[in-house]
């Protein structure tokens, strides 16, 4: 494998044959101009591992691989008219079975962290980020809706649960869950209006954290006619940043720590939100139609689960931002990348009886 670029060797990684089933089935290679669905994958997960800022430089970028396009299963390296045009018209959806056919597989390697309850709901954890963009350049980009009203479409199971922040705290919303037998752990706002019912017994010398476990039910008219069902009520200390947390549900039965963990672990989201925007080339987009920005966000996240799948599989204790800066640094140096994973500092060994020695550039 060292005489195969990092890049190709990640690219050797994806699951081409799910990939050209997605491609039969959505009809993405008509009309391709000989630039098709494959192509324009590995163009725009170059994009995210290089960090392209433009057509141009994913065009030029892959052009200087010449000899190793092969490997990457393309023939040759796109034209920026290619790349510009098919981001426009190839349907974005073909990116986003894509990423969850991978997220289903890669999902499946145990080395991936994932936090256990001993409880047996299916968990949603909930939350949305904003992406700025400038209308002048994005005019169908509009700010539609805000965060409760895009959570109204999610479907949920029967005694699942949906974990997210005050933004979600919507009674008429936290109702129809409620009578859907969904359970919710939802951060409430400071100015909830209430009256406690039942205070709860707080555990003896464990938990800590846990300052207030009751049953209340809410008091304004307004609000307790959107929701006339007793909540619980649960209040937690979060060492780290200081601050008290304060939380409803509609699940009486589990313990206060159950609860307080479960909202802990919704931090995970905002974690992968600040990851793909901090690391990978999403703030700003090769093209300006709405699909073009739709396939960039979608091979966004193709890279970030490649990239933790690789963290996973490494001995060596990468940090994601260190994973992705030296992959970035080394994207078409031949060395073995699974070697390179586990001992990314160690000098490569090298090969007996080298046929070529590299001449010095200067005397």
């Amino acid at each position: 494998m060292a005489n195969l670029s990092l890049f190709s060797q990640i690219i050797s990684k994806l699951d081409r044959g799910k990939f050209t089933q997605l491609v039969s089935k959505k009809q993405t290679d008509k009309h391709n101009k000989g630039f098709d669905s494959w192509t324009h994958l590995v163009s725009m997960l170059f994009c995210q591992f290089a960090k392209s800022t433009s057509v141009r430089d994913i065009s030029n970028g892959l052009r200087s691989a010449t000899g190793n396009l092969n490997h990457l299963g393309i023939q040759k390296a796109p034209s920026k008219s290619s790349v510009s045009y098919q981001n426009k018209n190839r349907n974005h959806r073909l990116f986003k079975e894509y990423y969850f056919s991978l997220l289903e597989s890669l999902g499946q390697l145990s080395q991936f962290k994932r936090v256990k309850f001993r409880i047996k709901s299916k968990i949603f954890l909930l939350d949305s980020t904003t992406i700025s963009l400038c209308l002048s350049l994005f005019d169908w980009a509009k700010y539609k809706t805000a965060d409760n009203k895009g959570a109204v479409g999610i479907p949920l199971q029967k005694g699942s649960v949906i974990v997210a922040d005050r933004f979600y705290n919507d009674f008429n919303l936290l109702n129809a869950r409620d009578s859907h037998q969904v359970f919710f752990v939802v951060r409430h706002n400071h100015n909830l209006n209430y009256l406690t019912i039942k205070e709860n017994k707080l555990p003896e010398n464990s938990c800590e954290h846990i300052l207030i476990d009751e049953i209340i039910e809410l008091k304004g008219l307004v609000s307790k006619g959107k929701y006339h069902k007793k909540f619980r009520r649960v209040a937690i200390w979060d060492e780290k940043n200081q601050q008290t947390i304060e939380l409803i549900t509609n699940q009486m039965s589990w313990t206060a720590n159950t609860i307080s963990e479960l909202y802990k672990s919704r931090w995970q989201i905002e974690i992968f939100f600040r990851e793909i925007k901090n690391l990978l080339h999403i703030k700003s987009f090769v093209g300006t139609s709405e699909n073009a920005v739709m396939i960039q966000i979608w091979t966004a996240l193709i890279t970030i689960l490649i990239l933790k799948a690789l963290k996973a599989m490494a001995k060596y204790g990468w940090h994601l931002s260190n994973l992705v800066a030296f992959i970035r640094l080394n994207i078409f140096v031949k060395i073995d990348l699974h070697i390179w994973l586990d001992k990314p500092f160690d000098e490569p060994l090298k090969e007996p009886n080298d046929k070529y020695v590299q001449g010095l550039l200067f005397k």
